[in-house]
C-alpha cells in the first residue's frame, strides 16, 4: 500500500522539481539592483489575483505532500550516493561561521546592516551599528568561542532591524537562523573546529536554521514579488535576461512572470522549513541561486553567502545517515486534552 501510495505522490514531487529547477529572479533581491526600491508600494491585491493566488495555493499544497511522501515512503538519505558529503559534519558550524562572518563584514563596510538593502548610516546610532556588525563579523572569522558571538547577533539583530520595520527584520533571518544554530552549535577548540554534538541538541539547532533561511526567503517571496509586483516588473524591465521562458520562445504576460517567480521563491522556503529531501531540494534549488550569479557577480555571491552557508549544512547533515533524519524534525504540536465537565449528584 505504502508504495502504492508513494508512486502516486511521485508525480507531485516531480511537479515540485521542476518548478524548483526553473531559473527566475527568485533567487535575486530586486532591492540590490533597482534605485529607490522603497519607491515600489506594497499591492497584496496582486497576491489575491486569481492566477497569484491559484499559485500560492498549489505551492503550498505541494510543500504539504512533499514533506508527507519524504517522512512516510522514502529513504533518508534520498540519495545514497551523496554520502561523502556527510564527512564534512564535524566541520559545518566552522564553515557556518566563515559564510556568516564574511557577510557580516562585507555588509559592515559597504554601510549595510545584516542584508544589502538596509542602509544604516543615516539612522542614530548607525555608526556604532556597523562597528558592532564589522566585530561580530571578525569574530565569527576566528572562530574562538562563538557562542557569545552568536547570542548577541541573536539579540542585537532584532533590536537594531525593529529601526527599520518588520520586512527588514523578517528580510534577515536567515542570519539570524545561522546565528542561532551556531548557538546551539558552535564550533570547538578542538582543529578546524571540528564537533559532534548530542541528537536532541542538533535537531534544534538545525531547525532553528531550517526557519531562519526558509523565512526569509518566503518573506522575500512577498515584500519583493507577491505583494510588490511594481518593484519586480522594474526589475525584469532592466535585467530582461532574468525572464528565461522568453529565452526558450515562450513569451509570458510580465505579470504571470512575476507571479511565477514569486510562487518558486515561496516553495524554496516552504521546503527548507520542511526539512524534507534536503539532498533533492538544495541541488535543485542551487540551480538559480547560481544562475543569477553570472548577471549579479559579487553583491549577489556576498549576499547569498549565508543561504549558502544553509545549504551546505543541510545537504552534509541530510547526506549521512544518522543525522538525515535529524533535518527534517519539526517540533511536535501539543495539544491540551479537553476536560470533561465534573460530574454533580
Amino acid at each position: 500500500m505504502k508504495v502504492i501510495l508513494g508512486r502516486c505522490a511521485a508525480p507531485a514531487v516531480g511537479v515540485a522539481a521542476a518548478l524548483l529547477a526553473a531559473p527566475s529572479p527568485a533567487s535575486a533581491h530586486e532591492k540590490w539592483f533597482v534605485d529607490e526600491p522603497g519607491s515600489y508600494p506594497t499591492d497584496w491585491a496582486f497576491a489575491l489575483r486569481p492566477v497569484t493566488l491559484g499559485l500560492i495555493i498549489v505551492v503550498v499544497l505541494v510543500a504539504v505532500l512533499w514533506r508527507q511522501v519524504a517522512v512516510r515512503y522514502l529513504p533518508a538519505p534520498e540519495l545514497r550516493w551523496l554520502g561523502f558529503v556527510g564527512r564534512i559534519i564535524p566541520y559545518v558550524p566552522r564553515l557556518l561561521a566563515i559564510h556568516l562572518g564574511v557577510s557580516l563584514l562585507a555588509a559592515a563596510v559597504t554601510g549595510h546592516f545584516l542584508t544589502h538593502d538596509l542602509e544604516v548610516e543615516h539612522l542614530t546610532g548607525g555608526a556604532a551599528l556597523l562597528l558592532a556588525e564589522g566585530a561580530l563579523g571578525i569574530w565569527f572569522l576566528t572562530g574562538i568561542r562563538l557562542r557569545p558571538a552568536a547570542l548577541a547577533l541573536a539579540v542585537i539583530g532584532p533590536l537594531a532591524l525593529l529601526l527599520t520595520g518588520p520586512v527588514g527584520l523578517l528580510s534577515a533571518m536567515d542570519l539570524l537562523g545561522v546565528a542561532v544554530f551556531l548557538a546551539f552549535v558552535p564550533p570547538s577548540d578542538a582543529t578546524f573546529g571540528r564537533v559532534e554534538p548530542d541528537a536532541a541538541t542538533l535537531r534544534r539547532a538545525l531547525f532553528g536554521l531550517r526557519l531562519g533561511a526558509g523565512g526569509a526567503l518566503i518573506t522575500l517571496a512577498f515584500a519583493e514579488k507577491l505583494a510588490n509586483p511594481a518593484l519586480a516588473r522594474e526589475t525584469v524591465h532592466l535585467y530582461p535576461q532574468l525572464d528565461v521562458f522568453a529565452l526558450v520562445g515562450i513569451h509570458l504576460p510580465v505579470d504571470t512572470f512575476v507571479a511565477v517567480a514569486g510562487a518558486t521563491e515561496l516553495l524554496f522556503g516552504l521546503l527548507v522549513i520542511s526539512g524534507a529531501l534536503p539532498q533533492v531540494a538544495v541541488l535543485v534549488a542551487g540551480i538559480p541561486f547560481n544562475a543569477t550569479l553570472l548577471l549579479f557577480g559579487g553583491t549577489e555571491l556576498l549576499g547569498h553567502l549565508p543561504v549558502y552557508g544553509v545549504f551546505l549544512a543541510l545537504l552534509a547533515y541530510g547526506s549521512h545517515p544518522a543525522t538525515a533524519a535529524l533535518v527534517r524534525w519539526l517540533p511536535p504540536v501539543r495539544t491540551r486534552p479537553l476536560r470533561r465537565p465534573a460530574l454533580t449528584n
